[in-house]
């Protein structure tokens, strides 16, 4: 679709989409009513003609070819509108009345009744009519033939006044209809403008739902557009309710990196200086992921468009228990990678994948509870996906549990994580076309992230 007919207007759009069919329609009518106008002449001074000749037979045949009747004259001088010419012969061929040359002479007539030819008279087309009938005039009785004729411009003049008239007639009512529907068209768009004007009487934080009566031609607009408000309005309770959440949780860590950053300097103790510069520190790491999560959680959740490289997932699993098994080893917990003997491949974003599977083996060491001891990081194909399993042997976690488990902010006991970890996973397995899951286990936890894998 062109520019210009996107920026034409609906009333312009709906005036040309309605006249134009039924200028189609006019034009078409004319053209018909142009020819049924000529075939009307045609029948109306054929008819005239033959009138004509029946009255100059009648006359020739009781004057016995002396003289026409003055009403016979009167019909010749203006039959149907234009003049008529005449000619009359009597029995053996004999001159009675008329115009001394008609335009023809010596076709042979079959039988009495009329017959109609076109001819030329004086360089002009005429139609003829030629009849012959027994009469006797005198004391010979014979065949009288009458031959009348009429020009046709004359008949082509009538036509054409028919044909004026008619589209005359057509044009004034297209000029009509054309004012009914430019204006009927504005009228019929009135509620449209009524519903512009509500819209636009709105305040930006004015999100509800549009109540106003419109016509059911528009219903379904105004219903996507509420259902779009309805979308707006959740996506911007959802960014405040995660602006408070996200500013609650980054004030503690900061609040406590504060404190301790105040205290430090009054700290005279060698020990005790040492021992404030590692909490001072270990605030900060917190803070940071805190942060990182947030930032990542926000990403994925709102116009993140993920890579699709292939890799596989043994691979990747391996590492990234590599770069976290010095720290989980260092808190005197058994760690453990078992990874499964074929490959996996998968296309996706690696670097989401890697964060989904950290955050997994994460949330099993801050949340096992005292009595964790390992951590057991397993890979595995199912069916058309690829699995990584984390499993532990702490505390646990019920299947029951898992869509608080997988809720931003939400921890099932108090622990020294930020309640974003598991939500990560959640969405890069959405993100991907997954899912993560909390399975049943005899002892702890056993959480699982599958997602499709690459043929």
């Amino acid at each position: 679709m062109s520019a210009a007919a996107t920026a034409m207007s609906l009333r312009l759009r709906l005036f040309l989409m309605i006249l134009t069919p039924l200028l189609l329609v006019s034009v078409l009518l004319g053209l018909w009513r142009f020819a049924s106008a000529q075939a009307t002449a045609e029948a109306l001074f054929d008819r005239g003609l033959l009138a004509a000749a029946l009255a100059i037979s009648r006359d020739v045949a009781i004057s016995e070819g002396d003289a026409l009747s003055p009403r016979t004259r009167a019909l010749i001088s203006d039959a149907g509108g234009g003049e008529v010419f005449y000619h009359v012969t009597g029995p053996g061929g004999i001159y009675v009345t008329g115009y001394a040359y008609p335009p023809i002479q010596s076709v042979r007539l079959a039988g009495e009744g009329p017959h109609y030819i076109f001819a030329t008279y004086r360089g002009e087309a005429v139609r003829v009519l030629r009849m012959s009938e027994k009469t006797t005039i005198g004391n010979m009785t014979g065949d009288t033939v009458v031959t009348v004729w009429q020009r046709l411009s004359d008949r082509g003049a009538f036509a054409a006044a028919l044909a004026r008239r008619a589209v005359a007639l057509i044009a004034g009512l297209m000029a009509t209809l054309a004012v009914v529907v430019w204006f009927g068209v504005q009228l019929g768009l009135r509620p449209l403008r009524g519903l512009q004007d509500a819209i636009a009487e709105r305040s930006p934080d004015d999100l509800g739902r549009i109540q106003r009566p419109v016509p059911q031609e528009v219903a379904g607009i105004v219903g996507t557009l509420n259902r779009l408000l309805g979308q707006v309005e959740h996506s911007i309770r959802t960014h405040q309710s995660f602006i408070s959440d996200a500013a609650h949780q980054l004030r503690n860590p900061a609040s406590a990196i504060l404190s301790l950053a105040e205290t430090l300097p009054e700290v005279r103790d060698p020990g005790e200086r040492a021992r404030h510069e590692r909490d001072l520190i270990e605030a900060a790491r917190k803070s940071a992921r805190l942060a990182v999560q947030l930032l990542s959680l926000e990403r994925l959740r709102h116009g993140h468009e993920i890579g699709r490289e292939r890799f596989d997932l043994n691979q990747l699993a391996e590492r990234v228990c590599a770069d976290l098994g010095a720290d989980i080893l260092s808190q005197d917990l058994a760690f453990e990678f078992d990874p499964c003997p074929d490959p996996l491949p998968l296309n996706g974003d690696p670097v989401l994948v890697g964060e989904a599977i950290g955050n997994l083996i994460d949330n099993a060491r801050r949340h096992g509870g005292p009595g964790l001891t390992s951590i057991r990081v397993a890979t595995r194909r199912d069916g058309a996906r690829v699995c990584v399993t984390v499993a532990d042997d702490g505390c646990g976690l019920p299947p029951a549990s898992a869509e608080a488990a997988f809720a931003r902010f939400s921890q099932l006991k108090p622990g020294e994580g930020s309640g974003l970890g598991l939500s990560i996973v959640r969405d890069v397995a959405r993100l991907h076309g997954g899912a993560a899951t909390v399975e049943p286990a005899a002892q702890g936890a056993r959480l699982t992230l599958c997602l499709p894998g690459a043929g």
